[in-house]
C-alpha cells in the first residue's frame, strides 16, 4: 500500500528534526531514505540549505513530487563543517536549489544580508561546479539579484557556466502579484497571471499589469497601489512577524513549484514558461527577471518584455538603475 501525503510528511519531518540536527552533524539524508517508494523514475534534486525556515517546508513539499526519485537535504550546523558532506550531496543531482543563507529581520534590505549570503552561495557553488556542473541550478539566497551573479562568476572561473542553467527564483513575486491583483478583480488567483519583470527586490520588482491575464485595466491608484504592493511584500512579511522571521512559508511555496515547472522542463514537456531571473539580453544589464522557456537544457528561451504603458517604462528605468549597481556588487566580490 502506498504511504499517504500525511505519513510521507511525517517521515520527512522526522527525518530533519531538530534531534537530527545536532552540533557537528549535516542534515543530508542517507540516499536510500530519499528514494520516492513505487514510482517511475524521476530526477535527482539537491537542496542546500534545507535545515532553514525556507528549507523545511520547501523539502517536505519537494518530496512530494513524483518527478523526484532521489532529494538530498544539506544544511551546515557549524560553520566548519560541512564540505565533505557538500560533495556527497551534490554529486550526479539534476536540479540544485539553494535556499541556504540568513534570513531578513526588521530594518533589514536584502543588501544588508549580502556580507553573509555572499560567501555562502560562493562556497555551495564551487561544490556545484565540482560535483554536478551539468545540474540546472534554483538560486534563492538573497539577494537574488547579487548572488546570481555571483554564481555565474563562480561558475566561469570554473570553466562549467552554463548561462541557461542558471535560474534566479523569482517565483514568489509571481504569486504574490497573482494573489493581490485577484483580490481586487474578484478571482481566483490560479486564474491570474501577471508577468514581473526586473529583478527580486524593492524597485527592481516591476509587475506589467497592462499585461495581466485575464486581460483587463486598472485605475492609476489601483496600479500604484498594487505595484507597491507586491515590491514591498517581503517587508510587509517581515515587519508582520516582528523579528521572528520573513518570508518562509511562501518562500517554499513558490520555490516548489517553480522547481516542479524545471523538472517538466527537464523531462521534455512543451510549453513550460516561468519568470525567472537570467543571464539576459532582454537589455543593457547582463541579468535581468522575465519569462523564460524551461527546456532540457534549462531557460532555453528569454522572452522580450512586450509592449509597456508608460508607468511600467518610467518603472522599468528606476528597476535597472537598482539592478545594475547590485549585478556589479555580485560581480566585484568574486573579482576582489
Amino acid at each position: 500500500m502506498q504511504p499517504s501525503t500525511a505519513e510521507r510528511i511525517a517521515r520527512l519531518s522526522a527525518h530533519i528534526s531538530p534531534s537530527n540536527l545536532q552540533m557537528g552533524e549535516s542534515s543530508m539524508l542517507e540516499r536510500a531514505n530519499c528514494r520516492a517508494k513505487g514510482g517511475a523514475p524521476g530526477f535527482k534534486v539537491a537542496i542546500l540549505g534545507a535545515a532553514g525556515g525556507i528549507g523545511q517546508p520547501l523539502a517536505m513539499l519537494m518530496k512530494m513530487n513524483p518527478l523526484v526519485s532521489v532529494l538530498h537535504l544539506y544544511d551546515v550546523v557549524r560553520g566548519f563543517l560541512g564540505q565533505k558532506e557538500l560533495e556527497a550531496a551534490l554529486t550526479g543531482m539534476d536540479l540544485v536549489v539553494i535556499p541556504a543563507g540568513v534570513p531578513r529581520k526588521p530594518g533589514m534590505t536584502r543588501d544588508d544580508l549580502f556580507n553573509i549570503n555572499a560567501g555562502i552561495v560562493r562556497t555551495l557553488c564551487e561544490g556545484i561546479a565540482k560535483c554536478c556542473p551539468n545540474a540546472l541550478v534554483n538560486l534563492i539566497s538573497n539577494p537574488v539579484n547579487s548572488t546570481v551573479p555571483i554564481a555565474a562568476e563562480v561558475f566561469k572561473k570554473a570553466g562549467i557556466y552554463d548561462p541557461k542553467k542558471l535560474l534566479g527564483v523569482t517565483m514568489l513575486d509571481v504569486v504574490r502579484a497573482n494573489t493581490f491583483v485577484a483580490e481586487v478583480l474578484g478571482l481566483d488567483p490560479r486564474e491570474v497571471d501577471v508577468p514581473v519583470v526586473g529583478g527580486h527586490a524593492g524597485v527592481t520588482i516591476l509587475p506589467l499589469l497592462s499585461q495581466v491575464k485575464p486581460p483587463c485595466s486598472f485605475t492609476p491608484e489601483e496600479t500604484e497601489f498594487l505595484t507597491k504592493r507586491i515590491q514591498d511584500g517581503g517587508t510587509e512579511v517581515v515587519q508582520a512577524k516582528a523579528g521572528a522571521g520573513s518570508a518562509t512559508l511562501s518562500m517554499a511555496y513558490a520555490a516548489v513549484k517553480f522547481a516542479d515547472l524545471c523538472l517538466r522542463g527537464l523531462r521534455g514537456d512543451a510549453g513550460i514558461v516561468a519568470c525567472a531571473y537570467v543571464d539576459s539580453k532582454v537589455t543593457e544589464l547582463p541579468f535581468f527577471a522575465s519569462k523564460v522557456r524551461l527546456g532540457r537544457g534549462g531557460a532555453e528561451e528569454v522572452y522580450q518584455l512586450g509592449p509597456l504603458n508608460e508607468y511600467e517604462r518610467v518603472g522599468l528605468e528606476k528597476a535597472k538603475q537598482e539592478l545594475a549597481t547590485s549585478i556589479q556588487k555580485g560581480v566585484s566580490f568574486i573579482k576582489k
